[in-house]
């Protein structure tokens, strides 16, 4: 510590009463001792002791480097493993250990490599402003390398796992009325989807729509359907067959439900029919085209085909309209292209796309919000 300067005071000593006196002024000075504590006064004269406060920094330095050395090994053993893999190409090579580097204990002997090793590591040490302005610095550089990286796994997802990706429903509905008109024209565009033969972006964003379609759309809720009722599954194949259902209401009769096949009071009948089609292709199968189908069921089984049958063959049907409108259109001689765009434009304008997607909401409204069987 700095020692404390000695305050002096002039006393002035002479006779204030007598001023005709011939003795001579002096000054005296008064020296005012400081009070200091013993410890303090100790520390003075032992200047070789170690202060505490230093201990304690030291210590802490020491806690500090001690992480930084077992972070630079973690991080020297993923590099070696990693070189190992590269180097491993065939499997046949052995697989040998690198030793870890071996780092001074004190951190003055550190060499610029090593320094260099643990640039990734930053310990934060609560003790200057300074360091606190480091340290947003720091942050601010790893920013736009975070914001690359935040950028780059979206970009993967998206590649890796497509039906994770971000659109708005509305768009994915276009994509495939558009995909849907495309097949009513050429009737092997679906088909050739399916098997990838289509590389262009625009054939993978309507692949990804149906995809989407069935996946997030129809497929949870019919298994939702199924999951809370007592169908038998002879039921629920003839319902999954037949692209047409009607619905009536005749005599009640106390008997089983041919849907759950319990003692019900049935009053409705379910009429099946319609072409057998494929799920994917949406190709009618041309084998007993006028096969029919006639059910006695209870009203909550009765219910429970209506909403499911409007959700399971919602997109056969749809494509059904849009090769109605295709064949309805009389202009000849034209790019299927042109005739898409033509089309998609006029369905688009007149509000038909709009209603077919207000169509498959209510249907999924319907669907969840049907109670489970009791």
């Amino acid at each position: 510590g700095k020692r404390k300067r000695l305050n002096t005071s002039v006393l002035y000593d002479s006779d204030d009463e007598s001023e005709d006196s011939d003795i001579v002024v002096r000054k005296v000075f008064a020296k005012r001792h400081c009070i200091m504590d013993e410890d303090e006064s100790s520390e003075e004269q032992q200047p070789d002791k170690t202060c505490p406060t230093e201990n304690v920094s030291a210590n802490r330095k020491q806690k500090v480097f001690a992480k930084l050395k077992e972070l630079a090994k973690q991080r020297a053993t993923r590099r070696s493993c990693s070189s190992e893999n590269c180097e491993d190409s065939n499997g046949e090579a052995e697989i040998e250990e690198e030793p870890l580097c071996h780092f001074p204990l004190t951190p003055t002997e550190v060499s610029e490599t090593d320094s260099d090793s643990m640039k990734d590591f930053i310990v934060e040490e609560e003790e200057d402003d300074d360091d606190d302005d480091n340290t947003e610095h720091i942050k601010s550089k790893n920013q736009p390398q975070q914001k690359k990286l935040n950028t780059s796994n979206s970009e993967l997802l998206a590649y890796y796992v497509p039906h994770l990706s971000r659109c708005d429903h509305y768009v994915h509905f276009k994509r495939i009325v558009k995909a849907f008109l495309i097949n009513a024209i050429d009737d092997t565009f679906l088909s050739s989807l399916y098997d990838g033969t289509r590389k262009k972006k625009y054939a993978k964003d309507m692949l990804l729509s149906l995809h989407y379609l069935d996946d997030r759309f129809i497929h949870p809720r019919l298994e939702n359907l199924i999951s809370r009722s007592r169908w038998k599954d002879r039921y629920k194949e003839r319902v999954d067959c037949y692209p047409d259902v009607r619905i009536v209401l005749k005599n009640p009769e106390n008997i089983s439900c041919q849907a759950c096949e319990l003692n019900r009071y049935c009053k409705f009948n379910v009429l099946l029919s319609g072409k057998l089609y494929n799920s994917r292709t949406l190709e009618a199968d041309d084998f007993m085209p006028d096969d029919k189908q006639v059910l006695k069921v209870g009203m909550v089984c009765a219910n429970r085909t209506r909403v499911y049958h409007n959700l399971k063959h919602f997109k056969y049907k749809l494509y059904v309209d849009c090769s109605s409108v295709t064949e309805l259109d009389g202009v000849e001689d034209e790019p299927v292209k042109d005739t898409v765009e033509r089309l998609f434009s006029q369905l688009e304008d007149n509000g038909w796309i709009q209603k077919r997607y207000n169509d498959l909401e209510d249907y999924m409204n319907d669907a969840d919000s049907f109670q489970e069987e009791k």
